[in-house]
């Protein structure tokens, strides 16, 4: 039997070369609109997307009418896929954690670096034609302390390359034992300690009911004034409001994030202050992280198809 598989979003030939090297058939139909996808998924057994693609209830009750059987996420979270309503009506979701892990930890540390060194003021100033040596002088990252809220893939990784500078690493994840931690060259510590402790604050843990806003007004005013906050996660961690005047007011001395509570962030006073960095969602924007989630997807839904016959 020939099974078929859309291919919703953009993403790398690998992709759809491993589907077809597998028996599986493919379409490629990036930037359909929800009425188009609604048109047409019934007549798919498969679907793999990235981020644009929003795989709504009413998309997989539509499917499962149909054919579709499986929906495959190049990428480890599944925000856009309602997971509730798949499993309510049997259709099976995968995704692919731990393959772009390193491209994220890499930004998270490199945001450390340009906070550290204020360096995307030193680029702004210098493209407006000024030369402001004097008010930009930073600190070394040695010796300081990096609180992680959150141990998986990214949070050891983030350990690795935060040790490998001399930093001291504080973590915070009740679903990781405390040997596990102090194995990866982490300290474990509490919440509480973690905010008032650290000199970098650095998210790697999931949205959901428990974490929304666990970065709220509260945390903010317990954090050091001279403390960072870096965010390579998941919009809506943070209470965007309340991080805005704890900038404003200098009770933190800056941020960076890589995600938003709306992507993209429109007119967000955020992006107006000297003291926040920002990026367009760029955490597993590699060459590496793109094909290793592209040939990855790809290959559990030929495994899937497989043990259907």
């Amino acid at each position: 039997m020939a099974y078929r598989v859309l291919i919703s979003d953009k993403i790398e030939d690998v992709c759809p070369q491993v589907l077809k090297d597998g028996g599986v058939e493919c379409d490629q139909k990036p930037g359909l609109s929800p009425e188009e996808l609604l048109a047409v998924i019934g007549d798919y057994d498969g679907q793999i997307v990235r981020s644009a693609t929003k795989v709504t209830a009413e998309v997989l009750e539509r499917g499962k009418a149909g054919k579709l059987k499986i929906v495959g996420r190049a990428g480890a979270g599944v925000d856009n896929i309602d997971t509730a309503a798949a499993e309510r009506l049997g259709v099976k979701v995968v995704n692919t954690p731990g393959l772009n892990s390193n491209a994220v930890a890499e930004l998270a540390v490199g945001f450390a670096f340009m906070l550290s060194r204020n360096l995307a003021v030193a680029d702004s100033t210098m493209k407006a034609g000024r030369w402001e040596k004097k008010g930009l002088s930073g600190f070394e990252l040695s010796g300081k302390t990096m609180g992680l809220v959150g141990f998986g893939h990214i949070g050891r990784l983030v350990t690795v390359k935060a040790k490998g500078l001399g930093m001291k690493v504080l973590t915070h994840d009740p679903l990781v034992p405390a040997d596990i931690v102090w194995g990866a060259g982490a300290e474990p510590v509490e919440l509480d300690a973690l905010w008032r402790g650290s000199d970098f604050v650095s998210l790697h843990l999931p949205k959901n009911k428990d974490t929304l806003n666990i970065v709220d007004a509260k945390v903010l005013a317990i954090m050091k004034p001279t403390a960072y906050l870096i965010n390579c996660a998941r919009g809506g961690l943070v209470d965007e409001a309340a991080l805005y005047d704890a900038l404003a007011s200098k009770k933190l001395a800056g941020a960076a994030f890589d995600v938003f509570t709306a992507e993209p962030p429109g007119d967000s006073p955020l992006l107006k202050l000297p003291n926040f960095i920002a990026a367009p969602h760029l955490g597993a924007s590699t060459l590496e992280a793109q094909l290793g989630v592209a040939r990855k997807s790809a290959e559990l839904l030929v495994q899937f198809f497989q043990t259907l016959g």
